[in-house]
This record gives C-alpha cells, structure tokens and sequence, in this order.
C-alpha cells in the first residue's frame, strides 16, 4: 500500500506547507486539481477549527497576524483588497471598520470564515453605547 499524498495536519509546519500547496494549485489550475484542492481546504478547515486562537484576536489584529504569517505590507493588502493605501492604513489603525467587501475579500484570500473578521471591536474616538447620551 502507497503512502497518503495528504494526511491530518499535526503541527504547524505542515500546516503552512499545506497551505502553500493549495495556493500553487489554485494559480496553477483550479479545475484540474478541484479534488486535490478541496481534499487541503478540508485538513485546513479541520486544523484551523481545532486549533483556532483567533478567537482571542480582534479583526485588525487578526488581519495584522495574517499580514506577518504571509509576509505582506499595507500596499500588497492594498492591492488584495482594492483599497488605496490610506485607508489600509486607517483600518490597521482602528480609524475605519472593515466594509462588507472587505470581509468578503479577506476571508477568501486567507481562506476563512468571514466571521473571523466581522465581529465588533473598539475605533479610535468611537464613544461606547452605553457612554452616549440620549439627546
């Protein structure tokens, strides 16, 4: 019997090669690998499901975290994200919440689930609820 070409993803190293491979054969031909592709994102979902700490993380530190683990600066998100620099740069700041696009375009980018980065934290200036007066 042949050694499985994929297996459950154990550590992180893998988990980052795994990820790699997937977005190769998704450049390269998305519809000659179909299976070979959803097969990784499955060991993906499965292992992000399982050792999900972005749950402690607010959106703008997630995206911060996503932009470290894959070498990008404001300008590649930019691009990514069709978004001039400046507000790139507001939104990594807390100065601009994150647009429904937006969401859209960083879950499939960094295959996950848009509730990842549409969840509510704190803007700079932004007075809480609870402080507002009924006026």
């Amino acid at each position: 019997m042949s050694a499985l070409k994929y297996t459950l993803i154990k550590d992180d190293e893998q988990y980052f090669k795994y990820c790699n491979i997937h977005e190769h054969l998704v450049i390269e031909d998305e519809e000659k690998y179909a299976d070979e592709i959803e097969l990784l994102e499955l060991l993906i979902d499965k292992w992000d499901q399982d050792h999900n700490t972005m749950e402690d993380l607010d959106p703008v530190e997630l995206l911060k975290s996503l932009m470290e683990d894959h070498k990008l600066k404001s300008k590649d998100l930019a691009e990514i994200l069709g978004l001039s620099k400046g507000t790139v740069s507001k939104i990594l700041h807390y100065q601009k919440g994150f647009s429904k696009a937006t969401i859209i375009k960083l879950s499939k980018h960094f295959k996950l689930y848009q509730e990842a980065f549409n969840r509510p934290y704190p803007l700079v200036g932004q007075v809480p609820k609870e402080l507002r007066s009924a006026s």
